[in-house]
């Protein structure tokens, strides 16, 4: 999986060095504009700053990272600056829906509920995976850096394709397959009390794929489960309801060459989960099941 937008080489013409159609009057002028265009935002930006201050209103400076493929003068990948007014409980996602209302409509990020249930807006902010409707920021030191999950193709500014994450949840089978159901038509399916305590963190998971971005050994194989299907996969096989026969085939797939014996014990996963899922231990506990499945005695 790509790490960065993709690059765009440009080949260059024996003569100069100059591409013949980058040196045309209309493809100048598209560079000029490009320059002008981003002088008034950055101006406008500046002004705006300037207003705050003379209120003497707080304000907070973000850095948040921009790309589209789809539009020349902004293929190159860069970072923007907003000054944004400051006021307690504010988040960094309502700190980039102020931007984009205020500032540029063509800031482009997923959110939706705006509780950390969605899991749509995760972000690389300062350094950490983190949920941005989650993320308080009075507690991040300006300026705030707002990037886009890494290891994860970027599609437009803090924009990612999520496809191959999904791919890897769904390859786990994540759904009950019992046995046998109960006989009435409304009889539901018990679960002791204990049983519930022990899977319960696992059933936080809302598919943010924080986790996900920050394993290294996703980002270097990408054929491997990654932590959220694992955990999926653990929530399933450790459910007392779960069938046997189906949690022996659970086992079959996640003990395969790219499941859980590719996890490394980093614990990075476990760091940046929003649902404090301990990740790390559930993988692990998978191993340990895997192996009692393989022993035999006689």
């Amino acid at each position: 999986m790509s790490t960065q937008p993709p690059q765009h080489e440009h080949e260059e013409s024996p003569a100069d060095g100059v591409d013949d159609a980058e040196s045309t009057p209309p493809a100048q002028q598209r560079r000029e504009d490009a320059k002008a265009d981003k002088r008034s935002r950055d101006a406008q930006r500046q002004a705006e700053a300037d207003d705050a201050a003379k209120r003497d209103e707080p304000t907070r400076h973000i850095k948040v990272f921009r790309y589209d493929p789809e539009i020349e003068g902004k293929q190159e990948p860069r970072f923007d600056d907003f000054h944004v007014p400051f006021e307690k409980g504010m988040t960094v996602l309502d700190a980039l829906i102020y931007a984009r209302d205020q500032y540029d409509p063509s800031l482009t990020f997923r959110h939706s509920c705006r509780q950390a249930v969605c899991g749509s807006d995760a972000f690389f902010v300062n350094g950490d995976q983190r949920l941005g409707c989650k993320t308080q920021l009075s507690e991040l030191d300006d300026p705030v850096r707002i990037e886009p999950l890494p290891h994860q193709e970027v599609v437009k500014d803090l924009v990612v394709d999520m496809d191959h994450f999904y791919e890897e949840m769904e390859a786990v089978d994540p759904y009950f397959d019992p046995d046998e159901t109960p006989d009435g038509e409304l009889e539901e399916q018990r679960q002791s009390r204990e049983n519930r305590e022990k899977v319960k963190m696992s059933t936080r998971c809302i598919w943010c794929g924080a986790c996900f971005s920050s394993c290294n050994i996703a980002a270097g194989d990408n054929q491997y489960l990654g932590p959220a299907a694992l955990n999926k996969a653990y929530r399933f096989a450790m459910d007392d309801r779960e069938g046997e026969s189906r949690k022996t085939e659970r086992l079959e797939t996640i003990e395969q060459e790219h499941g859980v014996w590719r996890c490394q014990t980093q614990f990075s996963c476990t760091n940046v989960c929003p649902k404090d899922i301990p990740l790390t231990e559930h993988i692990q506990e998978l191993k340990r099941e895997a192996v009692k499945k393989n022993l035999k005695f006689w």
